[in-house]
């Protein structure tokens, strides 16, 4: 069964373009992975240092593999210092 999700990223506000450099770079990683149905990346047209992504993958056994790649674990890494807050990430049903 297909995973959607959706992830609210917000970086602190002198590091967003950083952190949009950073997801730039990890939508280009993820989107070449077999199980990646839909990776968008967005920016809040208010809060430029907020990112959200609505993805979509194959199965919850792909997703999991996705939080495995190494381009996912370098976001995770190099994004940590540039965080105001957790990010926030909900599986969701299409309606």
């Amino acid at each position: 069964m297909q995973i959607n999700i959706t992830a609210i990223i917000k970086a602190l506000p002198e590091k967003g373009e950083e952190m949009k450099a950073l997801l730039l770079k990890l939508v280009e990683g993820s989107t070449k992975e077999v199980a990646c149905i839909q990776y968008d990346l967005h920016q809040s047209a208010e809060e430029p240092n907020i990112f959200i992504f609505h993805e979509i993958w194959r199965d919850a056994d792909s997703l999991a593999e996705h939080t495995q790649t190494e381009h996912f674990l370098e976001f995770v890494n190099d994004s940590s210092p540039l965080l105001a807050e957790p990010l926030t990430v909900y599986k969701t049903n299409r309606i």
